[in-house]
């Protein structure tokens, strides 16, 4: 099972990601940022309000994201 391991904020809309398959990507979230729920993230200082789940990252309004996606739209790093 895939899992978000670690996450560090890089700037704008953009987390370095490390996978539990020892992966690192950079994922730009910017064009994902949409919608009611998701949306609200594009507010940057709720963006930067996440934390480590023992799968995936989370944000403070509760929003995830598989980390199957994460990894499908990551950027080798």
């Amino acid at each position: 099972m895939l899992r978000v391991i670690d996450v560090d904020y890089i700037k704008e809309y953009k987390l370095a990601l490390t996978f539990n398959d020892g992966k690192k990507k950079v994922v730009d979230l910017q064009p994902h940022l949409t919608g009611e729920v998701f949306g609200e993230l594009m507010d940057k200082s709720k963006f930067v309000q996440y934390a480590l789940t023992p799968v995936t990252i989370e944000w403070a309004n509760g929003t995830d994201l598989a980390p199957e996606f994460l990894y499908e739209i990551g950027a080798e790093a």
